[in-house]
């Protein structure tokens, strides 16, 4: 008889900002909570915006960040406070949205499906948002 193991199912998120390792904000809300962190891309079009951090739309560039693995979905309630994401909300009145998308390894191989959180284009160009063609974002 064998035993009903069921595996955990690990909660993906793909960052491209300041919850990148070595980012402003990764310490506070990342380090020591992910199970596995590796390089990825992302499609969309990303922007730097001038309060010092960046946001994302959908689009079809490359988007360069990391996908973060953890072992518990409830590290969305974090993220969430911190991207100003509410699920009850209506989406205009987020500052951020969280939606699921895929994440590619470098070589642009399917990694798996994760969150991620994208702006309005509407928000980004009442914030002067400036495009950042290269796909890659880095804190000041």
């Amino acid at each position: 008889m064998t035993a009903d193991i069921s595996i955990p199912k690990l909660c993906h998120v793909f960052v491209y900002g300041t919850l990148k390792p070595n980012e402003e904000n990764y310490a506070q809300y990342c380090a020591g909570k992910t199970i596995a962190e590796q390089q990825a891309i992302a499609y969309g079009e990303l922007f730097s915006l001038p309060m010092g951090y960046p946001a994302m739309i959908l689009g079809d560039r490359q988007i360069h960040g990391y996908l973060l693995s953890f072992a518990e979905a409830s590290i969305l309630e974090s993220l969430d406070d911190l991207e100003d994401y509410q699920s009850d909300r209506n989406a205009s009145e987020n500052a951020y949205n969280r939606y699921e998308i895929e994440a590619f390894d470098l070589e642009g191989n399917l990694l798996t499906s994760a969150w991620a959180y994208f702006m309005t284009l509407e928000q980004i160009t009442k914030f002067g948002g400036v495009p950042q063609l290269n796909g890659c974002w880095t804190g000041g």
